[in-house]
């Protein structure tokens, strides 16, 4: 195919740039539209050396493959493991163990547009080799060689290994399809938190504004996990690390909310007629534009009836008292918080009285702050950009790792609970499913636990990768082979921990239904370009069943349930009434026709009257399972889909 400057001679409107900007963010660059890269989302990528357009972002050896690496086609499924799961037959929690970029690919059908909360801690960039290496990372000698850091020989030219481009490289490479499918499972109105240090803090920013759009991102906050700072490294004692939060859009995406703390919530001590708790905030200006000078038109008395306390804006019978918004202590006329049309919409909310200031006593206009609103949302505040307090310490998360397996060194760098959940208390994720495809020690799994007991109801889906732990590590030694044993272990101990606090709704707010990544049920395709008649003929025959020799049930049940987009979580039961044949029935809450499954090597004709079939049901069989005339029988009633 060849390749060519492509001029448009179509014009989007308004709408159209809007909706392709929640589509496809990263092809917006200095808020213009980029053809090229518009060109590579949907699917032809251009060579490097053909189309070369300057913009404002971030570009590294490796990036053209790396946005491939999002939609490259994957072949494998998930595999239930019953033994491995916690109370599998109620909860709607899923632990996947398994490469992630994979997972996510082979899961994005079923929950695309339906995350609330993503948190993920991925691996920081020490310089190190990377766990996660993908099929399409560059070589170091072919990344070196053309980067002029070795010579034709393979001698070193460079001694720097942290500062050269592979470090970021190999990182950022690693990062991008992973956001990038991230990024297509977050609702609209989701949110994505990520840690991070300062290695790769810059340049998270900059393929998180490609990929989510630089006007979703919501905010950086700085985390003080070591107080007593680390000293492995540089000049300067490290005390904190990093959570970057950005949301798929921000037009939608309510405002990050903090639940009130104990000390806030001693300031409402008065009860209003209602029973509603509410505090008393001076509407005066304390802090901004408080000066009369920068804003005229908030200054202007207001009139307070002296017996009621009510206030107007006009002197009329009854309110005779003058309050005007002056600072107490140098007389300097200020401003009111409140303009006249919202003191005429909200005057019920405030109230005037009178104080003493030195030695005179003066009439003042102030507002009855509820706690909770009308609809019984309870208020919150903004949350701090710098999060210190004591339970940040990543010496806490220490402590919960020994309280769970006896042993505080059985996982390295875990993150603490309190982390966690503060990340989550920020976002309303009530009946939502919140994912973590780092799970690393599961602490946000055991964060989510928690929170349930506390009274909310979230869901997770947590990826772990099955990476080897050394043998002279301490987890290895207590029987641990991998990451992801560590992580299902301490869902499991957890769970247990919690299910004896016996909270409301235990049931299916805790335990998890374990996944394993494997391979297909179904045969890989091979493509064929010789001329060979027989040869081609093979290849017919060796297709004629979509499935492997060795195709297990239970995996291809489920396989055909992500490939149908079903989610993980979806109940199956199976049709009591077909005594003839194995007849499963899925069915989930964010589907609206269900499946019928039958992988029976016959179904029988009874079967096909007694199938409880709507006209959007999906009914999947084996194709040689039933005849030609069953087949138009079926396709009557409902959908057919034969494998």
């Amino acid at each position: 195919m060849s390749t060519q400057r492509i001029t448009p001679n179509y014009k989007f409107n308004d709408e159209q740039i809007r909706q392709l900007r929640l589509i496809a963010p990263e092809v917006f660059k200095d808020n213009i539209l980029d053809i090229v890269t518009l060109y590579e989302a949907l699917g032809d990528f251009i060579d490097d050396d053909i189309l070369q357009n300057e913009h404002y972002g971030i570009s590294w050896p490796g990036k053209q493959n790396a946005k491939k690496g999002a939609a490259t086609p994957v072949h494998g499924t998930l595999i239930p493991v019953q033994d491995k799961s916690c109370l599998a037959s109620g909860t709607a929690n899923i632990f996947i163990e398994g490469e992630n970029l994979t997972v996510l690919k082979i899961i994005k059908k079923s929950y695309a547009n339906s995350i609330k909360a993503i948190y993920i801690d991925p691996p920081y960039n020490t310089g190190n080799d990377l766990i996660y290496e993908d099929d399409f990372s560059e070589s170091a000698e072919d990344f070196l060689t053309r980067i002029g850091s070795i010579d034709a020989t393979g001698k070193r030219l460079t001694t720097n290994s942290k500062a050269d481009g592979r470090f970021h490289s190999k990182w950022l490479s690693m990062m991008y399809p992973r956001l990038k499918l991230a990024h297509q499972l977050l609702k609209e109105e989701g949110v994505i938190c990520i840690s991070i240090d300062d290695n790769e803090l810059n340049n998270l920013r900059l393929i998180m504004n490609e990929i989510f759009g630089e006007e979703n991102f919501v905010g950086n906050f700085i985390v003080q996990s070591n107080p007593r700072a680390s000293q492995s490294s540089g000049d300067i004692g490290i005390v904190h690390e990093y959570v970057l939060v950005y949301t798929r859009n921000i037009t939608k995406n309510a405002a990050l909310a903090q639940r009130l703390d104990d000390r806030m919530l001693t300031e409402y001590k008065y009860t209003a007629k209602d029973g509603r708790k509410y505090r008393e905030l001076g509407l005066r200006l304390r802090g901004g534009a408080w000066r009369r000078s920068q804003r005229q038109n908030l200054y202007f008395p207001i009139y307070v009836d002296p017996v009621t306390g009510r206030v107007s804006l006009e002197q009329k019978d009854g309110y005779t008292e003058e309050a005007l918004p002056i600072k107490p202590t140098t007389g300097e006329e200020g401003t009111w918080r409140w303009s006249k049309e919202k003191i005429k919409k909200d005057a019920d909310d405030l109230f005037g009285k009178q104080i003493k200031r030195g030695e005179n006593y003066i009439w003042d206009v102030y507002q009855m702050d509820y706690l909770t609103k009308k609809d019984n949302d309870e208020k919150s505040t903004k949350p701090k950009s710098i999060w210190n307090e004591p339970e940040m310490n990543y010496q806490n998360a220490g402590e919960e790792i020994k309280e769970l397996f006896g042993h505080s060194d059985v996982f390295d760098f875990p993150k603490p609970v309190y982390l966690i959940k503060k990340v989550l208390n920020l976002i309303d994720c009530d009946g939502e499913i919140v994912m973590d495809f780092f799970a690393g020690s599961g602490t946000t799994g055991e964060a989510i636990y928690e929170l349930n007991s506390e009274g909310r109801n979230i869901r997770f889906i947590l990826v772990q990768l099955d990476y080897k732990i050394a043998e002279t590590k301490r987890a290895h030694k207590l029987g641990y082979n991998t990451i992801a044993d560590v992580t299902s272990k301490r869902l499991e101990l957890a769970s247990e921990k919690y299910q004896k606090a016996e909270f409301e709704g235990s049931d299916n707010l805790l335990g998890f239904k374990y996944f394993k990544l494997g391979p297909s049920n179904y045969k890989v395709w091979k493509n064929y370009s010789g001329t060979d008649i027989s040869n081609l003929l093979t290849l017919f025959n060796e297709q004629q069943s979509l499935l492997i020799d060795d195709w297990d049930p239970q995996s291809l049940l489920t396989e055909i349930i992500l490939i149908e987009g079903f989610p993980l979580d979806s109940t199956i039961v199976e049709e009591e009434s077909i005594k003839v044949n194995k007849v499963y029935k899925i069915s989930s809450d964010s589907c609206e026709h269900s499946l019928f499954i039958c992988l029976d090597k016959r179904v029988e004709e009874s079967a096909i009257h007694l199938l409880p079939l709507d006209s959007s049901d999906i009914f999947i069989c084996l194709d040689a399972a039933v005849t030609d005339q069953n087949k138009i029988r079926l396709e009557d009633r409902g959908i057919l889909k034969t494998i």
